[in-house]
């Protein structure tokens, strides 16, 4: 035979890893995991905080409230109206009486939607909230 001996007879056996699929297979992963990196990354809700040159750095709160710039507003990562706004401060009040609302609404929103979702927040008893911004 020309190729050798192919038909498994041989004395030796073959003591080396072949490295060659586990390469492959390692970076197919990698180019799995930065193609999907960003999508996992992207927050759900879109809003372009306003900048500003003075901010002070504040936790993470429990009770945040979104406003979209066609006046849409998300607690928590989930749609609510108003009342179910007003609801859920309650609720978020009664369990943490010294709770901190953080309001994050988008730079085009019109100014009475954002007054009004903090005069929603402050009627129910919540005493503290915050603005969320961009830093220039």
């Amino acid at each position: 035979m020309a190729g050798g001996n192919f038909s498994g007879d041989d004395e030796e056996s073959i003591s080396a890893i072949n490295v060659t699929p586990l390469v492959d297979v390692c970076l197919v992963l990698l180019i799995i995991f930065m193609v999907t990196t960003p999508m996992i990354m992207k927050p759900s809700i879109n809003v372009n905080l306003p900048k500003a040159g003075s901010s002070d750095q504040t936790a993470p709160q429990e009770f945040n409230v979104t406003i979209t710039k066609d006046g849409q507003i998300y607690s928590n990562g989930d749609k609510v109206s108003e009342d179910q706004l007003r609801e859920k401060a309650t609720t978020l009040l009664a369990k943490k009486p010294d709770i901190q609302a953080m309001i994050s609404a988008d730079k085009d929103t019109p100014h009475g939607v954002v007054i009004n979702a903090i005069d929603i927040i402050k009627s129910v008893g919540v005493k503290k909230f915050a603005i969320s911004i961009e830093k220039k």
